[in-house]
C-alpha cells in the first residue's frame, strides 16, 4: 500500500515510492528507492522535502498514515472546486487558426535560446535585439489564443529540453501575467525573464546537466550555481531590466525558505519570481528527460497544488491552474461515452468543459476526428463529460498529429 507521511517520520528500512519533489530539488538518481541510511534521510530533510510517499509492501509501515488514494482524492476535489469557481481566459481566434503561427514561433524561439547559450559559452553578451522580437511574438500569440502555444509546449524532444524549457517558461509566464491582469510592460519583462532564466546553465558541463545517474554532492552544487551565474551574465547585458534579473536569480527560491541560492522566504521573494518558480517546476515535471518520464499535465498541476502547502504561494498556484486549465490544451481525456479526445480549447465559462477533438473509441479503435463542445450538450454530439485524463503512450495516440 502507498502511504503519505511527513519526511520527519522516515526511518531506515522504509521504501520511498515517491520523493514528492521536482528533480531540481534533490540529488537522487530516482524518486523511488529503499532507505538504507540516516544520511539519506538527512539529505531529504535538507532539500526541503516535507512529505513523501512510502510503499508499505516493500518496507516499514506507518499504521495511521493516509493512503495515496485518499490524499489524491482530496486534492482532486479541491482542484475541481477551484476550476468550477474560475472562468477561463478569453480567446480572440480558435486554436486551429493560431496553431500554424504558434509552431513557427516555438521553433524560432528555440533556435534563439540555442544561440544565446552558444554565445554565453563563448563569453559573448546576450543579444537583446534578437531576444526582444521573439518575446513579442510569443506575447502576441498568447493574446490571440493562449491554448495553441501552451499546448505545443507540452510536446518536447528530450534532446532539446534545455532550449525548449526556456521557451516554455517564457510562454507560461506571459500567459500567467495576462491571466492575473498585469500590465503590458510588466508582462513583457516577465517574458524576457522566462526566456533567459536558465542562461547560467550554459556554464554547466553537459555531462552533469544530462547525467542519467545520481549526482554527486559536488555536481549538485554546480547545477545549483546556475541562477547566480545567469544573474551575473545578464548583469553585463546592455538593456536588461530588474525583472529579468530578479527572475533569473530567484526562480529556485521557495516560500518556506528551502530554495536557493539565497534561501529567501515568504514576502522576501517577489511575486514574479514566485510565479516563475511555479512555471519552472510545472514545465520540468511534465517533460521527458534522459533520467525520468514526464507526468501528464493534470497530474503535474495536482503536484504543484500539493506542494503549495510549503514551496509555492497557494494563491498564485490557484491562479496558474486557472491560466492553463485543469485539463490543459493537448491533454488526452477519457469521456463518459468511452471515447478518447484531445483538449483543443477551453470554454470561457467552465474549465471542466473544454472543447475536445474526439479521435478514438476505447472499444472500437480510431474514429474520424470530430470536435465536440462539452459545454454545449444540446449540440449534434449530445451530452458527454470528462471522466479522467489518460496517457497518450498507453493508447499509442500521437497527440501532436491531431493538434
Amino acid at each position: 500500500m502507498i502511504k503519505y507521511i511527513p519526511s520527519s517520520e522516515l526511518r531506515v528500512g522504509m521504501y520511498i515510492h515517491d520523493l514528492n519533489a521536482d528533480w531540481s530539488q534533490h540529488p537522487f538518481m530516482r524518486s523511488a528507492f529503499p532507505v538504507k541510511s540516516d544520511q539519506e534521510i538527512d539529505t531529504i530533510l535538507k532539500c526541503g522535502i516535507h512529505n513523501v510517499y512510502i510503499d508499505t509492501e516493500r518496507g516499514l509501515d506507518v499504521p495511521d498514515a493516509p493512503t495515496k488514494a485518499e490524499v489524491q482524492k482530496d486534492l482532486q476535489a479541491e482542484m475541481i472546486a477551484i476550476a468550477e469557481s474560475e472562468p477561463a481566459l478569453k480567446i480572440k481566434i480558435s486554436t486551429a487558426e493560431e496553431m500554424g503561427r504558434a509552431k513557427a514561433i516555438k521553433n524560432q524561439a528555440a533556435n534563439l535560446v540555442r544561440n544565446v547559450m552558444a554565445d554565453v559559452r563563448l563569453g559573448n553578451a546576450v543579444n537583446m535585439e534578437a531576444v526582444e522580437p521573439v518575446v513579442a511574438g510569443i506575447t502576441e500569440s498568447i493574446l490571440r489564443n493562449s491554448g495553441a502555444l501552451i499546448g505545443l509546449m507540452h510536446i518536447k524532444n528530450k534532446d532539446e529540453y534545455t532550449f525548449l524549457h526556456s521557451v516554455s517558461v517564457c510562454t507560461f509566464m506571459v500567459a500567467f501575467c495576462r491571466s492575473v491582469g498585469l500590465d503590458a510592460e510588466t508582462t513583457r519583462q516577465a517574458g524576457l525573464g522566462g526566456l533567459l532564466h536558465d542562461t547560467g546553465k550554459a556554464l554547466v558541463p553537459d555531462e552533469i546537466l544530462n547525467k542519467p545517474g545520481r549526482l554527486t554532492d559536488e555536481e549538485f552544487e554546480i547545477i545549483r550555481k546556475h541562477p547566480r551565474d545567469g544573474y551575473e551574465i545578464l548583469l553585463k547585458t546592455p538593456g536588461i531590466g530588474p525583472i529579468p534579473l530578479d527572475i533569473t536569480l530567484h526562480h529556485h527560491e521557495r516560500v518556506d525558505g528551502s530554495g536557493y541560492p539565497e534561501k529567501l522566504a515568504g514576502e522576501g521573494i517577489s511575486t514574479l519570481s514566485k510565479m516563475a518558480a511555479i512555471v519552472d517546476v510545472y514545465d520540468a515535471i511534465t517533460a521527458d528527460r534522459c533520467y525520468h518520464k514526464g507526468m501528464p499535465p493534470t497530474d503535474a498541476l495536482r503536484k504543484i497544488f500539493e506542494w503549495s502547502k510549503h514551496h509555492f504561494d497557494p494563491t498564485l498556484v490557484k491562479a496558474f491552474m486557472r491560466c492553463v486549465g485543469i485539463y490543459p490544451v493537448g491533454t488526452l481525456v477519457l469521456l463518459e461515452s468511452g471515447r478518447l479526445g484531445i483538449v483543443v480549447e477551453h470554454n470561457e465559462e467552465s474549465l471542466l468543459q473544454p472543447k475536445v477533438k474526439v479521435v478514438f473509441d476505447t472499444k472500437k479503435g480510431y474514429l474520424p476526428p470530430s470536435e465536440i463542445d462539452l459545454a454545449n450538450p444540446t449540440g449534434k454530439t449530445g451530452s458527454d463529460k470528462i471522466i479522467s485524463h489518460e496517457s497518450p503512450t498507453k493508447w499509442k495516440i500521437d497527440v501532436q498529429r491531431f493538434m
